[in-house]
């Protein structure tokens, strides 16, 4: 009951000394605001980076086919057993996709101008449709897609001077050497210059297949979404077991580098390889820690900064307080008292400059997603649909009220617990250690 009224003491002096209190609320609000800013960006573009990668490459998991005999080739012939160790491996897939991949030679004409593609990538068109659905497009596709169509690259679009309508002749290349051709009705653009993105062209799997002499049943890679991205590592474990026991299987590769020197070791026949976004992205990462080194230090700057306004700026609230402090000592109050009513007043104010701090922050990231990045080459990785998205994401927020908190409390505690404890006669005549 005591420790009730204590609380509705302070909240009562602390609207009285709001004025005194008005810079460390500033100072809280602002420190948080940034804090919470420039983790919220981190971890959106982070996340960005990992939904561009995960739609890019298919999934969470890929098993992906290679032949030995031209290094680079992705075949897999054996789809059904593919599957059945899929299945097998019990890794609660949300969705599975099968794509076709021809990479680095494809070509592509239009009137004269001929434009190599990084990607060729067949896709059923039925099975894809939240991906496509999802695609930031320049010139979005209007009704359903057959195999006569194509969707390509705003970059590419540009450089043929091409629209939807148009006709284009992609030339591949067989395993054993032979040139087709093809001739497909542009159905969309998108608008996609990222390192994913640029000089990719989509078609129907089906069509691919023809050109490329497989089968209809056979593709390239087989890409597993999983519900949660904790079971990565788990689901890997499991699904490189029973892989290895229904076909010639590669080991585990830790980032590309390793799944590079796989891939050069002599073999007969398809070596299948289990990888996961970690090992795509193992290049980006030393990006992703770059960026968040740099987080990391603003970070600290900034809770140094707390520190330092809240210590400073709280000696001096508590200088010109000390007659108040000293009047509740001799009307009985207890040194104890006093210091839960400075804490509580503390506790609050920190809970209206978090408050204030994490809406500023949301303003100031929805300000920053106008901003242009278009003169940094390929910062497109990190944005969604043209676009710099910060991410609120609970676990760090309370994370930034918990450190603020950490650092704000100790901060107050010594000050509070000193001018509590001078003699009474001292405070009475504004003096004492503060």
């Amino acid at each position: 009951m005591k420790l009730f009224q204590l609380i509705q003491l302070s909240v009562k002096y602390l609207y009285r000394n709001l004025r005194r209190y008005f810079f460390l609320l500033l100072a809280v609000g602002f420190g948080f605001c940034i804090v919470t800013l420039i983790t919220s960006l981190s971890d959106g573009m982070t996340d960005s980076v990992y939904y561009s990668a995960q739609a890019h490459y298919a999934g969470d998991i890929m098993i992906a086919g290679y032949k030995n005999a031209t290094g680079t080739r992705q075949r897999i012939s054996e789809t059904n057993q593919v599957l059945q160790a899929i299945s097998a491996a019990h890794v609660n897939p949300a969705h599975i996709v099968q794509r076709t991949i021809f990479p680095e030679q494809g070509m592509l004409f239009y009137n004269g101008i001929a434009v190599r593609q990084k990607y060729v990538i067949g896709v059923d068109w039925q099975n894809e449709t939240e991906y496509f659905r999802n695609l930031n497009w320049d010139v979005p596709v209007k009704g359903n897609l057959s195999d006569g169509d194509a969707i390509i690259s705003d970059p590419v679009a540009r450089e043929f001077k091409a629209q939807v309508g148009d006709q284009i002749t992609l030339e591949v290349e067989t395993e054993t050497g032979q040139k087709n051709t093809g001739v497909f009705i542009i159905r969309g653009i998108v608008k996609d210059s990222t390192i994913f993105g640029y000089y990719k062209c989509y078609l129907s799997r089906a069509a691919l297949n023809r050109l490329l002499l497989f089968s209809p049943e056979e593709c390239s890679i087989i890409g597993i979404y999983l519900r949660s991205r904790g079971a990565v590592e788990k689901a890997e474990l499991s699904l490189q077991a029973e892989m290895e026991k229904a076909l010639f299987t590669s080991p585990l590769v830790a980032d590309r580098g390793e799944f590079r020197g796989r891939r050069e070791e002599p073999w007969q026949g398809i070596r299948h390889f289990v990888l996961t976004l970690a090992v795509q992205l193992s290049e980006v990462s030393d990006l992703l820690r770059a960026m968040q080194l740099i987080t990391y230090f603003l970070y600290a700057m900034m809770l140094l900064i707390i520190l330092v306004s809240a210590t400073v700026t709280y000696r001096l609230i508590l200088r010109e307080r000390t007659r108040e402090i000293a009047t509740m000592r001799a009307i009985g109050f207890y040194e104890g008292d006093i210091r839960i009513i400075l804490l509580f007043e503390v506790f609050f104010l920190c809970i209206i400059a978090v408050a204030a701090g994490y809406a500023a922050a949301m303003f100031f990231a929805w300000l920053a997603s106008f901003l242009p990045f278009d003169w940094m080459p390929s910062f497109e990785i990190f944005m969604k649909n043209g676009r710099l998205e910060a991410l609120f994401l609970p676990a760090t927020v309370l994370l930034n009220v918990f450190l603020v908190l950490s650092i704000l409390i100790p901060a107050v505690w010594f000050p509070a617990f000193a001018v509590s404890r001078n003699p009474l006669p001292e405070m009475l005549s504004g003096g004492g250690r503060v």
